[in-house]
């Protein structure tokens, strides 16, 4: 048996980002606020939606607010305003037939996560989707993940994050467990090193290669 894999899902098996920024936009227009530039709008990409919208409203009551039209046009049409990335089902196969288990972490709120795997054509090959809380008390990834460990039972050294921001790193950090960067989402080479990913990886097809090659890695 290999070792356990925590995909996250945003930047990594898939890119969404017209889904998560439309959403975003679709939020602040409900609420009266400017719509940031595309590239800001990225910024919302990866963290949970709480920690982005509260800097940005300093409201309480509003940031729920923002969370709540989110939700209400990603639950209508944002849930499936994504694209798989090339050649991840290839991989994800691969590894899972090399005896690896595989799971999904993820700061989507569980069941628009649950329902987005499920639609993947290899979604039926992840043990569990650990996704954050609606009420947002689980939502960071030192949490998912712990989820996620208790789940299958598993321990942090068996185990590896892979995901294309910094917050996935710092939760494969905060239980010990190794990391790989992967550079075909949304985060850059330097935020994943400084975050101290074990790996980086180019592209998905190498992924099989990094874990053969990082099994003794402590």
């Amino acid at each position: 048996m290999g070792d356990t894999l925590f995909f996250d899902l945003d930047g990594t098996l898939i890119d969404s980002a017209v889904g998560i920024t439309r959403c975003v936009a679709y939020a602040l227009e409900n609420l009266g606020e400017p719509v940031p530039a595309h590239a800001a709008l990225r910024r919302w990409i990866g963290p949970p939606l709480r920690t982005s919208f509260g800097p940005l409203l300093r409201d309480a009551e509003r940031t729920e607010r923002a969370v709540e039209l989110y939700r209400e046009r990603f639950d209508a049409i944002g849930w499936s305003e994504h694209t798989i990335y090339p050649d991840i089902e290839h991989t994800v196969r691969e590894l899972h037939g090399s005896g690896h288990r595989i799971a999904v972490v993820t700061a989507k709120n569980q069941p628009h996560a649950e329902r987005i795997v499920a639609h993947l054509p290899f979604g039926d090959l992840f043990e569990t989707v650990s996704g954050a809380s609606f009420d947002g008390r689980i939502s960071e990834k030192p949490e998912l993940i712990a989820a996620a460990l208790e789940r299958l039972d598993v321990a942090p050294k068996g185990c590896w994050m892979i995901g294309d921001r910094h917050m996935d790193i710092d939760g494969a950090r905060h239980h010990g467990m190794r990391s790989v960067g992967v550079l075909w989402g949304f985060g850059e080479a330097h935020e994943l090193h400084a975050a101290g990913a074990t790996h980086l990886c180019t592209r998905p097809g190498l992924l099989p290669g990094v874990f053969a090659n990082g099994a003794a890695t402590p």
